[in-house]
């Protein structure tokens, strides 16, 4: 009797336990759809251009030629620029320090004009911002997080020649890349180190894919490929760049449709997830467009004609043998919109119209919808529509991600002033924070806590590091991954520099106390695969990430 009856206690225990295990897989499959949350009002400027620092600071600065803005200088300061073309003495901001921690902010002051520039970090994590219009088109600027005090730099006539609408990108050897802009068919180094540093390389490239009156070739998207070489699409069409040669080589097909992507047209860009590091240059990689607007938008836009935004993505895997376009469609067709890469993995497309082109007033429809796109789906089950917000984010709006997984979003001013009333779209001040379904209350028991390394850590390339987290609850150990993620430089529907590796990890292994783990995983083994710098370091369960840290890969 005994016996029977320890049958069926072992018999009740396992039910309730499988009731359990069914409950927790309901809760944790639930669709959460992602949460808005406005965070500042009013900052005093819109965040036309954004970079997360290794301190966790955002730097966030539009043009100075606007007119005022929202925001005063500190301690009485003016500006005095006679070659402003809208004040020459100017005692308003047109930057801002963003403590992404305690959402604080306060005004920096930047001299000469940065409006439509580029940007990427050091290997030591210092901000190098380059180019801008006017004055400030040939003008470095660097920013330096951890300072008590900190403020811009001004290195005036480090680049060769005027930079407008370029793109950045940091290189295995610590240097940056600046290509392209408007008239600007060439590249150049900085910092120029080096006796080729101060030399201009011409890109053909650029000018077969410019177009008269259009100029459907800005702001190109550039990928450090694992050979070393870089990808780079302007327009409808992408080739790879041997840059320490100037030699292409590789021509990539057209995009189906032959639709231009990159500004004033302006889709977005990813390199999707790179996986299986240890295979070297044998990693898949692959480049994911989304977007744009149709052939003819710009003009027609100016002639009050706004075409319907693209609705397609285009998908690519460049180091394959015949590397050919894979099309797919999104559930709304998006111009100017913003791609991210999450610490899951998985891709968020936030922010833009669903009509026009990007250019003054030359934007409809706003988009308010997020969509997040899961790379390893089948065809066909990959978007994934969020809860929409309620502000327009259009032409010179901006998105990033933060080390708690939440996205910041700022900026849109459709217009040449800055315009509050009596416009169809203001100019907007304010910051929000989207939170995709990984924040959900619900799972917070499935997310991981990280506690070594600590922030700031160095590693080395190639080495073992030995990961410790907590979680609550292990749901499914082998769903386990540490990813690592390059904060980018944002402006114009593209993140530059933007970049994410999944490192080859061991099993889980449970310590000492029951909910601690630790999990072994290996860092990049080249510069190629991921270039020197600070990056943001996630243990990712069941899809759930934790809190990031900061890692100093070198």
């Amino acid at each position: 009797m005994s016996h029977n009856l320890h049958l069926l206690l072992l018999f009740f225990f396992f039910f309730f336990f499988f009731l359990l295990l069914v409950q927790l897989a309901r809760s944790t499959s639930t669709t959460a759809i992602g949460q808005w949350q406005l965070l500042q009002e009013s900052i005093g400027i819109s965040a036309m251009h954004m970079q997360l620092l290794h301190d966790d600071r955002v730097i966030i600065f539009d043009r100075t030629d606007f007119g005022p803005s929202n925001i005063s200088l500190p301690n009485g300061q003016c500006r005095d620029n006679p070659h402003d073309l809208a004040l020459k003495i100017d005692c308003t901001a047109h930057s801002v320090e963003y403590n992404s921690l305690s959402n604080t902010f306060h005004p920096l002051n930047v001299l000469t004009d940065t409006w439509c520039s580029s940007g990427a970090t050091l290997p030591n994590g210092t901000l190098v911002q380059t180019g801008g219009f006017n004055d400030g088109e040939r003008v470095v600027r660097t920013y330096q997080p951890f300072c008590e005090v900190c403020d811009w730099v001004e290195l005036p006539n480090k680049l060769l020649i005027r930079r407008w609408y370029s793109t950045n990108h940091a290189l295995p050897d610590g240097r940056v890349i600046v290509i392209g802009g408007r008239r600007a068919f060439n590249y150049e180094f900085y910092p120029k180190t080096t006796t080729r540093s101060f030399q201009l390389y011409k890109l053909p490239f650029l000018a077969q894919t410019n177009e008269p009156h259009v100029e459907n070739n800005l702001y190109p998207f550039v990928f450090l490929h694992v050979d070393g070489n870089l990808f780079i699409f302007a327009n409808n069409r992408a080739i790879l760049l041997d840059y320490t040669r100037n030699i292409v080589v590789r021509t990539y097909p057209t995009i189906p449709g032959g639709d231009p992507r990159t500004y004033p047209s302006s889709g977005s860009a990813v390199l999707l997830p790179l996986r299986n590091l240890e295979l070297g240059l044998n990693v898949e990689v692959e480049v994911l467009i989304c977007g744009g607007a149709p052939s003819g938008s710009y003009l027609k836009a100016h002639s009050r004609q706004f075409l319907p935004a693209l609705d397609t993505c285009a998908r690519i895997k460049i180091n394959d043998p015949n590397p050919t376009w894979a099309m797919e469609s999104m559930p709304m067709a998006r111009v100017m919109g913003d791609m991210l890469i999450l610490p899951s993995g998985d891709i968020l497309i936030i922010n833009g119209a669903g009509s026009g082109s990007a250019g003054w007033e030359l934007g409809r429809d706003p988009v308010f919808t997020p969509v997040i796109y899961h790379p390893d789906n089948v065809l066909g089950s990959r978007f994934e529509i969020q809860n929409s917000g309620q502000i327009p984010r259009m032409y010179h709006s901006t998105a990033i991600l933060l080390r708690d997984g939440r996205i910041l979003v700022g900026g849109s001013n459709p217009h040449k002033l800055n315009n509050f009333t009596n416009v169809l779209y203001p100019t907007e001040l304010s910051l929000e924070a989207f939170s995709p379904p990984y924040l959900d209350p619900n799972k917070r028991e499935l997310r991981p806590t990280i506690k070594t390394p600590v922030s700031s850590s160095k590693i080395q390339y190639g080495k073992i590091i030995e990961v410790k987290f907590t979680i609550t609850w292990l749901i499914d150990p082998f769903s386990i991954t540490v990813t690592m993620l390059r904060p980018p430089f944002n402006t114009h529907s593209f993140s530059m520099t933007q970049r994410l590796l999944v490192l080859t990890n061991t099993t889980p292994v449970m310590l000492t106390d029951s909910d601690q783990f630790q999990v072994n995983v290996m860092a990049p083994g080249s510069t190629n695969i991921a270039p020197p710098g600070f990056y943001m370091l996630f243990v990712v369960h069941h899809n759930v990430p934790s809190t990031g840290i900061w890692v100093h890969l070198m």
